[in-house]
């Protein structure tokens, strides 16, 4: 990980060598001169040019070793044959932080990589900083530092903000740049990743957490190589109170595939980083429109909806109508005004529609003290966490927006907690003014309705405290090297504190009625293989045995069977079990993702897995906590909580299973490739739960998690 005091350096720096820096206004070098002169950089600058006395009216230097300054970050603009080179100069100036524009790098080819590892390590071995190559830099819009050849400043500098871009692509961040720029949205930083040879994303979002003049954090992500850095990233940014909203792509196998082509970079499962964001709150923006009406959000708005109740109130009821909807398609409720509310705004708008949205109609453009009425009696009765107000065209009506200005102001200084957006036709300058007051301003009030949808859903999953998992815990647990059958995975896991069935691995007829009676009738009869996975589909398996005879047919019949479809396999004998009738099937699993490690899935049985899909996942370790909300994810939970006048079922075992899996499978992730329980049943309420079958896959030595 990139040290982070030299990193404040980086994207702080008191001053700026320019390597390849020239006055030609077609040479990349030239640009970040020009931008740091042209918009009042205050630290110094070196232009290093060995063939020009100046550029830009600043004198040139033949070589970084004749400066004789200390400099706080090289800017580094060649061709990829001299980079090698130039890094030598660097490292031997005690230059701290680079940026490196250069192409021809690990994007081109298996040589390019090479080239760069080289380069990686050389920075790694010195302790540099290195962001790139094949990035367009960085910006700190604060204080007027232009690490870049974008060509977006040149025409208009964005306003200073709190809000800081970082992104993989240097193309999507230029155009982002211009995006941000138009809607208003005010930056602290603009930072470029490239190849991410030294620096990553992670790296830039660990920084901007504990960075004083960032709030908010937009990212784009191509992919990922090291799970537990972007997991500790996020982690931190949450723990800073600091939103991140992310566009991540690759959500489909041409997607990954296009990312990986563009800077080399890795993109894993999809579902794993749904999983990834939804543990850290972040949100994510499946379109470029939506990243950016969540960044514009997030930089007016102070704070989260305290609830999801929203307040609809409108001058069109068509549109009124149109806002409900969307409200009830982002997951937010509209909970209507109470009748006390509803009685008073009936006495000043006979006419009006007073249930939720509330439409006030155009009357209110000859009274306008009707907003402020109408607000304040929906916030003060219904407490709605958020405002949506709809006013058409009157924002733009130079007569009327003084009036909506004083009804902002009034509706935001007495509920300064309340989320409130306004959809108008407006001005920019009095959308300024408006966004001022901590009001956002959108022109269309679906993507209002939407935007806060979007926020409030932060508020489901409060993010549970962590739990750490550590190899000694399962120390005692002894893992084979080869995949493990039925009764031996049972095992296993019943050591790891996840309640099992008990069962009897038999070689004999004889042996298997023992057992049988042992448990007591009736018992299911399976056979223990560790190459048999589905065991039914090859006859491997009796169900309800209720006594000594049938036992006894049942171990010639299972032989028998799979002497027939599995010849080959290694049998290990017949697993003999406790046949439990009650109790709700689930279905626990543990896949390793090559990049973030085990990740555990939590599905009810049946249909539910096999043809809806109604399941959820969790990154390993989580506690109870995490457990709970995993199970609630998933709609069909209402099973286990009673539905259909049925008792409520054992959630607390359920939550401590879930909770002791993510602990066993962390633990183990080095030998562990796969696990399956299904079934895995919970019994009602107070009477625990048990897995009754089980297969774990144990990775093989030249396998890669997750392979």
């Amino acid at each position: 990980m990139a040290d982070s005091n030299t990193l404040t350096r980086l994207f702080y720096p008191r001053s700026i060598a320019v390597i390849g820096a020239s006055s030609s206004p077609t040479k990349i070098g030239a640009v970040p001169v020009s931008l740091l002169k042209k918009y009042g950089y205050e630290g110094r600058i070196y232009p290093i040019n060995p063939s020009a006395s100046e550029v830009f009216g600043l004198p040139a230097y033949p070589s970084l070793a004749q400066v004789e300054q200390e400099i706080d970050l090289a800017i580094v603009s060649v061709a990829a044959s001299r980079v090698a080179g130039v890094i030598t100069e660097i490292l031997d100036a005690k230059v701290k932080n680079v940026v490196l524009f250069t192409s021809g790098f690990a994007e081109v080819g298996e040589e390019g990589r090479r080239q760069q590892d080289e380069i990686a390590q050389l920075a790694k071995e010195n302790g540099v900083n290195l962001l790139g190559p094949n990035c367009l830099g960085f910006m700190n819009i604060r204080h007027n530092v232009f690490a870049t050849f974008c060509a977006g400043p040149n025409s208009g500098l964005i306003r200073p903000g709190d809000v800081a871009i970082v992104s993989q692509s240097g193309a999507f961040a230029g155009y982002a740049y211009t995006l941000a720029r138009e809607r208003g949205i005010g930056l602290s930083h603009w930072i470029t990743t490239g190849n991410q040879c030294s620096i990553d994303v992670a790296d830039c979002l660990t920084w901007l957490a504990n960075d004083p003049e960032t709030r908010v954090i937009m990212a784009y992500l191509e992919g990922c190589t090291d799970g537990d850095k972007l997991r500790a990233a996020l982690r931190a940014a949450r723990e800073a109170g600091k939103p991140v909203i992310v566009t991540k792509v690759g959500r489909t196998s041409s997607g990954a595939k296009a990312a990986a082509s563009h800077t080399a970079a890795l993109s894993g499962d999809d579902v794993v980083y749904e999983t990834l964001f939804k543990q850290y709150r972040v949100i994510r923006a499946k379109t470029i429109d939506e990243f950016f009406n969540f960044g514009y959000a997030f930089s007016i708005a102070r704070s989260l909806p305290k609830n999801r109740d929203i307040g609809l109130l409108t001058m069109s009821g068509g549109v009124g109508a149109l806002m409900a909807d969307d409200a009830e398609e982002a997951g937010l409720s509209l909970s209507p005004l109470k009748q006390e509310a509803r009685d008073a705004l009936l006495q000043r708008v006979p006419f009006a529609g007073v249930n939720n949205p509330v439409d006030i109609t155009g009357q209110a453009t000859s009274e306008m003290d009707l907003l402020p009425y109408a607000a304040e009696l929906m916030i003060d009765h219904n407490q709605y966490g958020s405002l949506v107000v709809f006013l058409a065209a009157v924002g733009a009506s130079p007569s009327l927006s003084p009036h909506v200005q004083t009804f902002v102001e009034q509706i935001r200084a007495r509920y300064p907690d309340t989320l409130m957006a306004l959809s108008s036709a407006i001005s920019s300058e009095n959308k300024k003014k408006l966004e001022d007051m901590g009001c956002m301003v959108f022109s269309d009030p679906s993507t209002a309705i939407q935007t806060l949808g979007a926020m409030a859903k932060l508020n489901d999953h409060t993010c549970a405290t962590e739990t750490s998992a550590s190899p000694d815990e399962f120390s005692h647990i002894r893992l084979p090297k080869v995949n493990l059958n039925e009764a031996q995975a049972l095992a296993a896991l019943g050591q790891a504190g996840i309640p099992v069935v008990p069962t009897h691995v038999c070689s004999t007829t004889e042996a298997a009625v023992d057992a049988a009676k042992l448990l007591g009738y009736p018992v299911v009869m399976k056979i223990a293989s560790p190459d048999i996975l589905h065991k039914s589909d090859i006859g491997g398996v009796r169900l309800s045995i209720a006594d000594d005879r049938q036992t006894a047919q049942g171990f010639a019949d299972i032989m028998a069977a799979v002497k027939r479809n599995a010849s080959e396999a290694q049998i290990d004998g017949i697993l003999v079990a406790p046949m439990v009738a009650e109790g709700v099937e689930c279905i626990l699993g543990v896949n390793t993702d090559p990049v973030f490690g085990p990740v555990i899935m939590f599905g009810l049985g049946g249909v539910f897995v096999e043809i809806l899909k109604d399941v959820s996942f969790r990154l390993a370790p989580f506690d109870v906590k995490e457990a709970k909300a995993m199970v609630d994810e998933v709609k069909g939970s209402a099973l286990l909580k009673g539905a259909r006048g049925q008792p409520p079922a054992d959630l607390d075992a359920l939550y401590q299973a879930l909770a002791a899996l993510s602990r066993f499978a962390y633990a183990k992730k080095e030998q562990i490739a796969s696990v399956d329980i299904n079934p895995f049943v919970v019994m009602p309420e107070g009477q625990g739960c048990l897995a009754l079958d089980a297969v774990i896959a144990m990775r093989q030595s030249n396998q890669e998690p997750g392979a």
